[in-house]
């Protein structure tokens, strides 16, 4: 017990002293001063101009004001007769009391006289489309006429002095450019969301192929971030400066609601096929006469390509554009006009701008040289003339457009006559469940000819009658239809 006591005094005595011994010869030290971590180096996220001056985040103010107003609530109404399968076995068609099925989405006003444009899914098969505008009027709309190949449409409502959105140049967009989305999603009324351009020339197969209902998808998407939700659909996409560049259609999302992706029809697009319209009542839509595809790594090797570009020529129509001006299956298509195209919805989105019978130069590479041709577009029947306005028959009654069945198509059906459901806007023939390109043959077993037999047999009738007809596929089909 000493000895331990001697050991601990003795290891005190000896700290003690070390102590001392530093104290007494050591130089004294300055105070230390604790200080805050080293503050990070940052910036703002203003964007440098080559001048080295800093160019802000585009104000929008201005451009919302512009467009908020040009920009209406669609609110849809559609009649739909239920499934009565026992009605099916026996007779062929439903008879079963109609619902009401309710829709909503948005436009942009084109013109100050009323005529809004909007996306074809947005008023298809509707029996009554209104119209809300930002300053709370309400009007009925009726259908001037529908694209399904763009999923566009064209509504015109009874007004005057209304505020419109200008085009802008949709070629010009440039990605990473700034873009808003005007429009009423979830039935919040002229909701503005920003972001901005993402991709060009999108091709995301929302629009399927149907020759029978001459449904030729154009697909050229601008795809932006800018929040689009349900409700945006037929909406504007308008630059900084509050110029339309796009329609809203779509978004991609697997739950339905906005998940970052939202994708515009082009304006330039939206103007050609306004325009048609508003002039013939139906789109005049040329054609080079190709077959096309991507050019892709191992097909420029193939072809002793400097790059990768372009779009390939599989193969030619007859008698199209393309074979008269000299183009051949080989061939690569780099330019229309002036823009380059080095995908398939890059030169549908160029030569959709066109008519038949217009006429553009288009620059084809072929065993390593340019060359540049003039091309006269031609219809999808081969024509270069511009096609009369189709002589159509419509009532609120039908609810829907017929057009005399041409002799093709009555040869091919092996019938003798018959008029052809062009499209359907609503009304009794579609809430019958009849589709588009349905050709009505009898109606109560009295033949029809024209799209006036059809009419007046209709309105004559009182209580229901019996439609008889044909598919361009060949099945034959009866409707029961309550007049």
């Amino acid at each position: 017990m000493k000895r331990s006591l001697t050991y601990l005094l003795t290891g005190l005595a000896g700290g003690l002293l070390a102590l001392g011994i530093h104290q007494g010869f050591m130089a004294p030290s300055a105070p230390v001063a604790r200080t805050a971590d080293p503050v990070p180096p940052v910036e703002y996220v203003s964007i440098p101009t080559a001048g080295g001056a800093v160019m802000e985040v585009p104000d929008f103010v201005e451009a919302a004001e512009r467009t908020v107003n040009a920009v209406v609530h669609v609110t849809t109404e559609a009649m739909v007769q239920q499934r009565d399968p026992f009605a099916e076995f026996f007779w062929g068609y439903r008879a079963a009391p109609s619902v009401p099925l309710r829709g909503a989405g948005s436009g942009v006003v084109i013109s100050d006289d009323g005529y809004i444009v909007t996306n074809n899914h947005v008023i298809e098969g509707a029996d009554r489309i209104q119209v809300h505008l930002n300053d709370k009027r309400q009007f009925d709309a009726k259908v001037i006429g529908r694209d399904p190949s763009t999923d566009l449409a064209l509504i015109k409502v009874d007004a005057s002095g209304l505020p419109t959105i200008p085009y802008a140049n949709s070629d010009d967009v440039r990605v990473g450019e700034w873009v808003l989305a005007v429009g009423n999603p979830m039935n919040l009324t002229s909701t503005v969301t920003a972001g901005i351009v993402s991709a060009k020339a999108r091709n995301i197969n929302l629009l399927q192929y149907d020759q029978t209902r001459d449904v030729f998808p154009i697909e050229s998407f601008i795809q932006t971030d800018a929040a689009v939700n349900p409700g945006n659909s037929g909406g504007a996409l308008v630059n900084a400066s509050g110029q339309l560049v796009g329609i809203n259609s779509a978004i991609a999302s697997t739950t339905g609601a906005y998940s970052g992706y939202s994708f515009a029809i082009p304006a330039n697009i939206v103007r050609k096929v306004t325009s048609d319209l508003m002039e013939f009542g139906n789109v005049q839509r040329a054609y080079i006469g190709v077959t096309i595809g991507d050019v892709d790594q191992d097909l420029a090797k193939q072809l002793d390509m400097d790059r990768i570009r372009g779009v390939y020529v599989k193969d030619i129509t007859a008698e199209g554009a393309a074979q008269a001006a000299g183009i051949k299956a080989g061939d690569v298509i780099l330019k229309v006009g002036s823009i380059d195209v080095n995908n398939v919805p890059q030169l549908q989105e160029q030569v959709g701008k066109f008519r038949p019978g217009d006429k553009v130069a288009v620059t084809v590479l072929r065993e390593g040289r340019e060359n540049v041709m003039d091309l006269v577009l031609r219809g999808r029947e081969g024509n270069t003339a511009v096609a009369a306005r189709e002589e159509r028959t419509s009532s609120s009654l039908l609810g829907a457009q017929v057009v005399k069945a041409s002799p093709e198509e009555l040869r091919a059906l092996k019938i003798q006559n018959g008029v052809k459901v062009k499209s359907l806007n609503g009304g009794k023939l579609r809430s019958s469940g009849i589709r588009e390109g349905f050709i009505i043959t009898k109606v109560d077993q009295q033949p029809i000819r024209e799209p006036e037999d059809l009419v007046n047999a209709l309105e004559s009738k009182r209580g229901g009658v019996l439609i008889e007809g044909v598919y361009p596929n060949g099945m034959k089909a009866y409707y029961g239809l309550g007049l």
